[in-house]
């Protein structure tokens, strides 16, 4: 089994991280996580950011940066990813009133200057899905395929919301086998709330994407919960818990 590093999004954790950013890093560090998904720097400077990073030991896999910063101040975006030492950006979601045909044709022109600016750079622009991308556009494919058939973005594969949509994460997953260096791992309880859920709690088929991964070019797993009905900090330990369960390297951690 490749050995694949696991991250966690700390928009799973915004809240503690707006109260203590260093205390959040720390812990993560402590539960056994190799890095972190960063989701805005809660006011400090990159070169801060690094610094927590290299005291507790933890990579920046990667960095969520919304769809205006990527449009309007890519340059220094690119800068503070290279000071923290993140080779992804990823554009994480798209507001209600930018899901129609005619935003979805400007973003696709957005998404193909930025990814020629990243490239330029070392950087690896990435699209992180919902499942509001999986409805159709007038042509017959879903904004998600339009999206990753018509730019050289990779992509961010975000398993709970395909499934939500009714879709195989492992389909997508090998349909775009050499661009997934990023894959959010989330589970979704059994019920008709279809909750997000701790891995290895909810109906989520994870084993198929652990082994569909190691065709692929997944470089990170990352652990997020969009919201959790115990604090933050238990989901993540029992997400991690049960990787360690399926991955013997982490075992050890």
């Amino acid at each position: 089994m490749k050995t694949i590093p696991v991250a966690v999004q700390l928009f799973t954790l915004r809240e503690e991280s707006e109260k203590d950013f260093a205390g959040t890093l720390k812990k993560v560090a402590e539960l056994g996580y190799a890095g972190v998904e960063f989701a805005g720097f809660c006011g400090l400077s990159a070169s801060e950011v690094k610094a927590l990073l290299d005291e507790y030991g933890l990579k920046a896999a990667s960095s969520h940066i919304s769809l205006d910063q990527i449009k309007n101040n890519l340059p220094q975006v690119i800068e503070e990813q290279k000071v923290i030492g993140s080779r992804y950006i990823v554009c994480p979601y798209l507001l209600p009133e930018q899901r129609n045909e005619a935003d979805y044709q400007a973003l696709l022109l957005i998404l193909k200057e930025a990814e020629e600016e990243c490239q330029k750079e070392g950087i690896t622009l990435c699209y992180h899905n919902h499942d509001f991308e999986l409805e159709k556009l007038a042509d017959g494919r879903t904004a998600l395929q339009t999206i990753l058939d018509e730019t050289k973005t990779a992509a961010e594969f975000d398993i709970y919301w395909l499934t939500k949509a009714g879709e195989q994460p492992v389909d997508w997953i090998k349909r775009y086998a050499g661009r997934t260096p990023l894959i959010h791992l989330k589970d979704m309880t059994t019920d008709n709330e279809q909750f997000f859920a701790e891995l290895g709690t909810g109906g989520v088929n994870l084993e198929a994407v652990f082994e569909a991964a190691e065709g692929t070019n997944v470089e990170w797993w990352i652990v997020e919960q969009d919201m959790t009905k115990r604090t933050p900090f238990e989901s993540i330990e029992i997400s991690l818990n049960y990787l360690k369960t399926k991955m013997p390297h982490l075992a050890g951690k």
